[in-house]
């Protein structure tokens, strides 16, 4: 019975391709705020870096890698088991050992006075690895005959105007200074830009286009268009960046920027993912 629950309900998910269901969702949604907790301790009891904006910033890249690696999955270039992989949650773990692996190095290397800034190379080595992939995606693309420039730059001229709208509501009409923030402004782009894809890949594109998420597939199917993910996203993004600038005035600074990197990790992780899958058309 509970092999049976485990298979159905978390196994053929990843095998098979299917979209998620309440049990993973709720199971790994739980595993992301223990991460957080866990990561946060580990940074705080070892100093290795200090936890504030340029560490997160240099950070960010890792986070549009993960959303590449995932379209590689997707072209149908590694072939199973080891495509499994780069399918949630191996994909989290995966990524989760590379990007400490190359933070440690770096802090280290910065400590013994190897390096003048380790978020520089820290960063640096993000963007070569997105690079790397990107790189290997567009060959993909055009190896097959598909590389649909016009996409990309519909859904990023998307996810920027509505970035930009909602940022103007904020800033001038509401009078949130704080907004300005640069960890702000990617978390807004990088929610926005998610509900830019989604809401292209469904309602536009030419490939018939799902979303996986049990609540925006229930709301998708109730409001019949892909688009009411953007006042989803709204109904988040208002009351939680007003709850976490509190949180922020209250005190624990690193906790907060590790809290803000996980929001705007799951928005633009599968933003890029999403994106690039509609770019490929895969």
């Amino acid at each position: 019975m509970i092999w049976d629950f485990i298979y159905k309900y978390y196994v053929d998910p990843i095998v098979y391709g299917q979209p998620y269901n309440i049990v993973d969702t709720l199971t790994y949604a739980l595993l992301l705020i223990v991460a957080i907790y866990i990561i946060y301790r580990w940074l705080s009891r070892s100093a290795i870096v200090q936890v504030d904006s340029r560490f997160i910033l240099a950070t960010l890249p890792y986070v549009v890698l993960g959303g590449l690696l995932r379209v590689v999955e997707d072209t149908g270039m590694i072939s199973p088991p080891w495509q499994y992989l780069l399918v949630t949650p191996l994909i989290y773990i995966v990524l989760f050992a590379f990007t400490v692996t190359v933070l440690v190095v770096c802090a280290s290397a910065g400590k013994a006075g190897l390096v003048r800034d380790y978020a520089r190379w820290y960063a640096g080595a993000g963007v070569l690895s997105c690079g790397v992939v990107a790189g290997l995606l567009v060959s993909f693309g055009l190896s097959n005959g598909v590389l649909a420039a016009s996409v990309l730059v519909i859904i990023l001229g998307m996810g920027v105007a509505t970035t930009l709208l909602v940022y103007g509501v904020m800033r001038y009409l509401l009078g949130w200074r704080y907004v300005a923030d640069p960890l702000y402004g990617a978390l807004l782009f990088g929610q926005l830009l998610d509900a830019s894809a989604t809401s292209y890949g469904i309602d536009l594109h030419e490939i018939p286009y799902m979303e996986v998420h049990v609540v925006g597939s229930n709301l998708i199917e109730l409001a019949g268009t892909a688009f009411v993910m953007f006042p989803l996203k709204l109904a988040v993004l208002f009351p939680g960046i007003w709850v976490l600038q509190h949180y922020r005035e209250e005190g624990a600074p690193e906790l907060w920027h590790l809290i803000l990197l996980a929001m705007i990790t799951v928005g633009l992780a599968p933003a890029v993912r999403n994106m690039v899958r509609m770019v490929l058309y895969v």
